[in-house]
């Protein structure tokens, strides 16, 4: 089995297409074709099925593209650390960052970092965090930053722990309170974060803990959007109380939440058993300084 085919493979799963995949590889799309076909054969198992421009994993392809992957993961690790021991890198740090509260959280580390290796090139990836948790067990980045808690196939690092408010328009009865248990959201209707999101799941298990389904007005990745909804009165949205704080609007009101209060905790992730570069263990370094 070559590692060529397990690449051509599985990029043709990442990219959804022989076409795209073949561009991801910088071969010709023939060549991806004629890889994946051999591969198929000397497994014996079919593990495409194609349909026009599209291909959908078989059930012996999902199998072969989560090994496959720890595969290449690895490959790129041993890579990786050879690299260093023969000083052919200056030093690269490929970093996942979530799109909500990276620039509360992380802004001032870049600069800090830059500061004390201005010799590591930097490379910087924005997903939500289950997104941004595929690219760590696929090797794509070395860190992200996710929501806990996280499978077992992650080590991580606590950064923050930050109680979940909720913002309500200024002129709500509920707006008038010093706090509010969670049960008296439930006839509200909900603005959720965007699909990929770990936030969402925490929501959504809040609301099943305390009897209900929540009524969904709109989603948005972005979170200043969801303020002037809520400004709008469209509905409510539970935001971090340190991303809230930075954001205040006249026409919205944030409550703190208890009875029971939940909580966005943050916390640096990387591939259990995966080889950390220099650079990377540089960033967990300063994370636990800062």
């Amino acid at each position: 089995m070559e590692i060529r085919a397990l690449r051509a493979f599985v990029e043709v799963v990442r990219q959804g297409g022989f076409s795209r995949a073949a561009e991801a590889v910088f071969a010709t799309q023939s060549t991806v074709s004629k890889a994946v076909k051999q591969l198929e054969e000397e497994l014996g198992f079919q593990l495409l099925e194609r349909a026009g421009h599209r291909s959908r994993l078989t059930e012996a392809g999902e199998v072969v593209f989560r090994r496959a992957t720890a595969i290449l993961a690895q490959g790129d690790d041993l890579k990786s650390e050879l690299e260093e021991m023969r000083g052919l890198r200056g030093g690269t740090l490929r970093l996942g960052l979530p799109m909500l509260g990276s620039n509360t959280l992380f802004a001032h580390w870049f600069a800090a970092y830059r500061s004390r290796y201005p010799d590591v090139t930097l490379q910087l990836v924005e997903h939500g965090s289950k997104r941004l948790e595929e690219l760590v067990l696929a090797g794509d980045v070395d860190l992200a930053a996710s929501l806990l808690p996280v499978g077992k196939e992650f080590e991580w690092q606590e950064l923050r722990r930050e109680p979940i408010d909720a913002l309500l328009p200024v002129d709500h009865p509920l707006a008038q309170s010093d706090s509010i248990p969670f049960k008296a959201l439930a006839d509200l209707p909900f603005i959720l974060y965007g699909e990929g999101f770990a936030l969402n799941p925490i929501i959504l298990a809040a609301c099943r803990e305390n009897g209900f389904t929540p009524k969904v007005a709109t989603q948005s990745i972005q979170v200043d959007f969801i303020i002037e909804l809520v400004a709008a009165k469209l509905g409510i949205a539970l935001v971090p109380r340190l991303i809230a704080e930075q954001r205040p609007h006249p026409l919205t009101r944030r409550i703190p939440v208890d009875q029971p209060a939940i909580f966005w905790h943050m916390a640096l992730v990387w591939r259990r058993g995966s080889y950390l570069s220099h650079a990377a263990q540089a960033w967990l370094a300063l994370a636990s300084e800062v």
